[in-house]
């Protein structure tokens, strides 16, 4: 086991810390705004998506206890890492590994009911670069339709000594393939490409997003990709067409693509290639908006933007949506930025701007009412938005975990690198409750919620916790 060493809790001098319950993250509309919808996840439901809706705000509002004195059950080891979150439909939990396999495991005991390959995984030594080893497969969440009873993932695959992506659609009851469609950008270079991003509905259509391998290499360009569930034709919004730009990462941390009521599409875009401000603006280091046929609506960028992208200093966070028609973004430059959801505005037109942390934010975000909870990789940040006047300030900021937060049985709930789940007090940031789950596979590991059960991804397995409510 390793040495876990106490966390501490930096609270801002001067900020009340006001209480905050843990109330269904489902918005109200407001007319002309951006509005967040998607139920909310409870203990004896479904989480079908990357953080339990469409919006991805990460709330199981019903969840009343997580009982982590000890593990409901450990999974066997899987064939291959786990980088996605776990996700449950019809009392059943599904997971994907680097190993191109999906597998369909037993709420109640944890044992593998069906695990379906759907590909040969990439041997990293066949891409440019990256920190995925010993393969690259299926990287991203999945997301499962439950009217059809369809899981979707996206896989990496080696075929005629080349690497390609493909989007399997299979039978969440037997395993069997339902729907294959390679998704691919023309003209890409798929071994410089790296699908990251969990993935989403929308009207039928799968959503997603597609970077870089870890270390920038070779010419891809970062895209959002929408397919038809019954596997038409791909659809593909390229963050800069230049033909001398390059870049401009969909990635998130592993968040997915935001989708708002009206079916529009929210994404956070990694840096670019460009690194002068006398240089034409490419759309990298935003927030973008994206039409549910991937026309650009609106975007917001730092002023700072040419610098960021000099720096790696992304904006590595899905956007979180707030119910009055706000939005919260933030990354790698560890400032978070309140923008205006209806029209965010172009370069350097924030609402309100706040230094939120000492190291990178990544991933998504929970979001409860006015508060958002950043994915610090240092440990959550407590974020409390407010409408007059408009502003934002960081509540508490915790030194524990790091792994994108989740709400329930007011806890925050946050994986560590150090292997540790903890559940934290909203109102402070002051550990509650902790377990040890065992070495993780990456930087942004994020728990789930459903089926009874809290579920929590090692390296290799699924460990569950008792959760009651819903």
């Amino acid at each position: 086991m390793p040495n876990v060493r106490m966390p501490r809790t930096r609270r801002i001098p001067g900020r009340p810390a006001a209480v905050v319950g843990v109330l269904a993250a489902v918005a109200v509309a407001v007319a002309g705004t951006v509005t967040a919808t998607g139920g909310t996840a409870a203990a004896s439901h479904s989480w079908t998506v990357y953080h339990g809706n469409a919006a991805g705000s990460g709330v199981a509002s019903g969840v009343r206890s997580v009982n982590t004195s000890s593990p409901a059950w450990r999974s066997s080891v899987l064939d291959g890492k786990i980088y996605g979150e776990p996700l449950v439909f019809n009392g059943q939990v599904y997971v994907t590994t680097e190993d191109d396999r999906v597998y369909d495991l037993s709420a109640a005991t944890g044992k593998i009911t069906w695990s379906r390959r759907v590909g040969t995984a990439v041997a990293a030594a066949v891409l440019p670069c990256g920190n995925i080893t010993p393969t690259v497969g299926i990287t991203g969440t999945p997301v499962i339709d439950i009217a059809r009873h369809e899981i979707f993932v996206v896989a990496d695959e080696l075929s005629g000594g080349r690497a390609h992506h493909v989007l399997v659609g299979l039978s969440t009851a037997t395993g069997a393939v339902a729907m294959t469609r390679r998704v691919d950008p023309p003209g890409a270079d798929a071994a410089a490409l790296l699908q990251r991003t969990g993935l989403n509905l929308d009207a039928g259509h799968v959503v997603f997003g597609m970077g870089g391998n870890a270390g920038d290499c070779g010419p891809y360009r970062g895209r959002v990709v929408t397919v038809p569930e019954s596997g038409g034709t791909p659809r593909f919004y390229t963050v800069d067409a230049a033909p001398n730009q390059r870049e401009g990462a969909l990635w998130m941390g592993g968040a997915a693509p935001v989708v708002d009521s009206r079916g529009r599409i929210w994404v956070g875009v990694g840096n670019g290639s460009v690194t002068s401000p006398g240089q034409s603006y490419d759309h990298s280091d935003s927030v973008l908006e994206l039409s549910p046929s991937l026309h650009l609506l609106s975007f917001f960028a730092p002023s700072a933007w040419a610098r960021d992208n000099a720096q790696d200093a992304d904006l590595a966070m899905a956007p979180a949506l707030l119910g009055n028609g706000k939005i919260v973004a933030s990354g790698k430059s560890r400032h978070a930025y309140l923008l205006n959801g209806r029209r965010l505005g172009g370069i350097g037109h924030q609402l309100d701007t706040a230094s939120v942390c000492s190291t990178d934010v990544a991933g998504g975000p929970a979001v409860v009412g006015s508060t958002v909870y950043l994915p610090c990789l240092s440990g959550p940040v407590s974020l409390q938005t407010s409408a007059r006047p408009i502003a934002m300030h960081v509540r508490w900021s915790a030194d524990a975990g790091g792994g994108p937060p989740i709400v329930a049985a007011n806890r925050v709930w946050t994986i560590g690198q150090d292997g540790v789940l903890y559940g934290l007090d909203p109102s402070t940031g002051a550990v509650r409750q902790r377990a040890q789950v065992g070495a993780v596979a990456n930087h942004f590991p994020t728990p789930s919620v459903g089926a009874g059960l809290m579920l929590v991804a090692g390296a290799n397995r699924v460990i569950a916790f008792r959760a009651t409510g819903g």
